[in-house]
């Protein structure tokens, strides 16, 4: 099995995690990924972050000149990713950056064309795909076990402290953060719902900024969504509900419905053949998702930053396995530009104040959708 070499370049709390998660003792990343180097444009931090780690600490044109570097995460502010992304492809490097791909579908356009011109792998973190519910989730709406998708929610209550906007100067901003609740937390559900339940096609929106009014951009977002399919969806993201309640992702169908609360099963009813529930319903009596919740047999250990290892982990085992296949990871740079384009229609219309059409291209390649 060939192992890929990672460069990570920059030196946050995400990438000093993914850095920790390469030099982990892992049975799945053993034989598919390494750490060569870090780096920042704080050279002070990122001889710090790659001392803890014990790997090169170096400049960027430095990492990407290493001919051992075959691969690099991103991990830098938001609305830089697409332009250190383009300079990793046209070095010759794979590229598995953090979400959001960037803070425009222009600027997802332009990485999107570098990889197709490069022929280089990109990839977009988007690991809660990657939760054992949602792996579930997603089988039993493929395999038509939920029926005709009907109605779609999405519900991120966060609390987001003053000190969390002033930790960096790109916090809160629009051009780098390219927005706010939404674009920075929320975007893994608007990823997610997607994966579920199709491509969302127009959205009706409405943003504030209520609880955080030293930031340029917003701490709540409402919007009603319509999907591609006719199922009809709602999204609130906030960082303004204190002191901070779970994120929670609903798809309902005329044969069953799955809820997703915390990364992990909270509800789930398939309809057995032949079933028909009571003419008022069953008001969540028949609840089936404890059985499942036991065969998940999630993996429930956490770095010191209190992030789950498992589902980046297993986003980085299919990132490997992609470029040594020869196929679309799980999560491109086509499915991250959907997320980013749903978020950017979801700005116009309130900016508007009219619904907004999605902004859709066709990808380079088709994503197949599957885990491997």
């Amino acid at each position: 099995m060939t192992v890929l070499t990672f460069g990570i370049v920059g030196c946050g709390s995400i990438g000093r995690f993914l850095a920790r998660l390469l030099i982990r003792d892992d049975a799945l990343l053993a034989g598919r990924a390494r750490l060569a180097a870090i780096a920042g444009r704080d050279a002070s931090r990122a001889r710090d972050a790659a001392a803890e780690v014990g790997c090169a600490a170096l400049d960027v044109p430095g990492l990407l000149a290493r001919p051992d570097v075959d691969a690099v995460l991103v991990c830098t502010p938001s609305g830089t990713h697409a332009e250190l992304a383009q300079a990793a492809l046209r070095a010759g490097k794979h590229v598995l950056v953090e979400k959001p791909v960037d803070v425009t579908p222009e600027a997802a356009d332009r990485l999107i064309a570098t990889a197709r011109a490069e022929d280089r792998m990109l990839g977009v973190v988007s690991q809660h795909r990657f939760d054992p519910a949602a792996r579930l989730a997603h089988e039993a709406v493929r395999a038509g076990r939920l029926g005709r998708i009907t109605s779609v929610s999405a519900e991120l209550a966060w609390w987001r402290a003053p000190a969390y906007y002033a930790s960096g100067t790109w916090r809160g901003t629009r051009d780098l953060d390219g927005g706010g609740a939404l674009m920075n937390q929320a975007i893994h559900a608007v990823d997610l719902v997607q994966w579920l339940a199709g491509p969302v096609v127009e959205v009706h929106a409405h943003t504030a900024c209520l609880a955080h009014p030293g930031i340029e951009v917003e701490d709540v977002a409402t919007a009603s969504l319509r999907f591609a399919s006719g199922a009809l969806g709602t999204l609130l993201a906030t960082t303004g509900a204190y002191p901070g309640r779970t994120a929670r992702v609903a798809v309902h169908g005329d044969r069953g419905s799955v809820v997703i609360d915390d990364d992990e099963l909270a509800y789930l009813h398939l309809a057995a053949e032949g079933e028909q529930a009571p003419v008022y319903g069953a008001f969540g009596a028949t609840d089936q998702s404890a059985g499942h919740r036991a065969a998940l047999g999630r993996d429930t250990a956490r770095d010191a930053c209190g992030l789950l290892y498992q589902p980046h982990r297993d986003q980085l085992v299919d990132f490997c396995d992609a470029v040594r296949e020869g196929r679309p990871p799980l999560v491109d740079g086509a499915a991250g530009r959907r997320a980013v384009a749903v978020v950017s229609a979801v700005y116009a219309s309130a900016a508007t104040g009219r619904p907004q059409q999605v902004e859709a291209r066709a990808p380079a390649h088709a994503s197949s959708g599957e885990l491997p």
